[in-house]
């Protein structure tokens, strides 16, 4: 048996100061590790089954292409049961995964889009439709208005409402919770998840999620009376889940539903506000980026359809560059080992705990040349393998929402570049901070209103 890269094991304190390091500075974290020990090798901790980290392509198809009966994922994401509940897409395997994933699917992809799309031109119009020339503004809580009205309209079909309107404030406010490097720790260390009252920290998160989840239970109820009564004509993701029927002809729980409703709010808008944050400080950090793109905007006419807009080569290219060279996530999702397997020659037991560096991957010399700068040409010149490019994961644990996702970062984008001329109130370069579990830009991010286009 060839013998895995071993990481020095820690423990106590100097384990402690690893995590806060991975928390507060996670990119510098990422790229020590990869840099001391390469691109497999494994970490074995006192009492613990070994985990296995890889940004090796090889490795990341022996993984993603093996059966699924060998992994579980869910139990790997125990983490976030605290945000999504137990019943999460996340959270689930074997046939019940494969079960919700393909009832999920459908909404997010084919005709689907033509709906959503009228729905992100419409709302991101409507966010911006109040700024004035000479007005700076901090980009993260715009980006993250337009896609958290985008996934009520998608997930719920509502877009208005006293109920809507609250869900909408408490879900931005408990996010922001986490929107800094340091609050995210609460993430992190279970004895830091204390109710010390309303005005802690984690109080607070209890507070916000308890009023999230009475609001949902009561749209629940009152979206089962109207399917009941044959007087919703709503074919939103919410109404086709409470139609949904298991083999034995059983719907959905409300706390089944509760939790699938709360994990498609987080992941379908937390992740692309900050992939649109990033886009847009790129298109205008690098004047080049931004000319290049309107050429090809201008070459489209006005009011191009979003079949158009979403085949754009240079958007595509540009949408594609971003998510790779700070990719929201940082790495995919765990799966511990059922079964023994080998992965690049490397024989693993079963309870060994398999992680994909997204970041690293992505930032590989041998595949993406001079991987610290921002070049929207390398996904002109090469078509990348699933296992090389992986912004959303891989596998049968791909992000069911990445059409979505990428055609809200163009439609977005293409509405306000259409309407404005923008520019950086710093040319300051930005780098990735930690928010929560994912990888965004610092929260104080600004722009200028630089001119009215129309």
């Amino acid at each position: 048996m060839k013998p895995i890269p071993t990481l020095e094991a820690a423990s106590g304190l100097r384990l402690i100061m690893r995590r806060i390091k991975a928390i507060l500075r996670p990119v510098d974290f990422i790229t020590d590790r990869a840099r001391q020990y390469g691109d497999f090798y494994q970490l074995k901790l006192k009492n613990a089954p070994p985990t296995v980290m890889t940004s090796n392509p090889q490795a990341i198809e022996n993984i993603f292409t093996a059966s699924t009966d060998k992994f579980e994922v869910g139990r790997g994401n125990k983490m976030l049961t605290f945000l999504v509940g137990d019943n999460s897409l996340l959270l689930l395997d074997g046939k019940e995964h494969k079960n919700r994933r393909r009832l999920l699917m459908p909404p997010f992809h084919g005709e689907s889009l033509q709906k959503c799309s009228d729905q992100i031109v419409a709302i991101t119009n409507k966010v911006i439709a109040d700024w004035q020339p000479n007005k700076a503004f901090t980009v993260r809580p715009v980006m993250q208005e337009i896609t958290l009205r985008v996934m009520l309209s998608v997930v719920f079909g509502i877009d208005s409402g006293t109920r809507y309107d609250r869900l909408r404030e408490l879900l931005t406010a408990l996010l922001d919770i986490f929107n800094t490097p340091l609050s995210s720790s609460f993430m992190f260390f279970s004895f830091l998840q204390k109710d010390w009252g309303k005005f802690s920290p984690w109080g607070r998160f209890l507070l916000l999620k308890q009023e999230i989840r009475q609001l949902i239970y009561a749209e629940i109820a009152e979206r089962r009376e109207l399917l009941a009564s044959g007087t919703s004509g709503l074919r939103d993701i919410f109404s086709l889940l409470l139609l949904a029927k298991d083999e034995n002809g059983e719907g959905m729980t409300d706390e089944e539903l509760h939790d699938e409703l709360i994990t498609l709010l987080f992941a379908g808008h937390e992740t692309t506000a900050s992939a649109l944050a990033w886009l847009f400080y790129w298109i205008h950090y690098l004047p080049e980026v931004q000319d290049k793109l309107r050429f090809e905007l201008d070459s489209v006419g006005e009011n191009p359809d979003y079949k158009t807009i979403n085949n754009l080569t240079y958007l595509d290219a540009i949408v594609s560059e971003t998510l790779r060279i700070y990719p929201i996530v940082a790495g995919a999702f765990g799966r511990i080992l059922t079964q023994p397997i080998s992965v690049m020659g490397y024989d693993l037991e079963p309870k060994t705990w398999l992680m994909v560096s997204i970041y690293s991957l992505h930032h590989r010399e041998d595949l993406y040349p001079d991987p610290e700068q921002f070049k929207p040409e390398r996904f002109l010149q090469k078509t990348y393998s699933p296992y090389e490019y992986i912004p959303f994961g891989g596998g049968n644990r791909r992000c069911i929402g990445s059409a979505l996702a990428l055609l809200e970062m163009k439609l977005v984008t293409t509405t306000v570049l259409s309407r404005f001329q923008l520019d950086l109130t710093s040319n300051h370069p930005l780098f990735p901070v930690r928010r929560g579990l994912t990888l965004a830009p610092p929260s104080s991010f600004k722009m200028r209103i630089k001119n009215k286009l129309a």
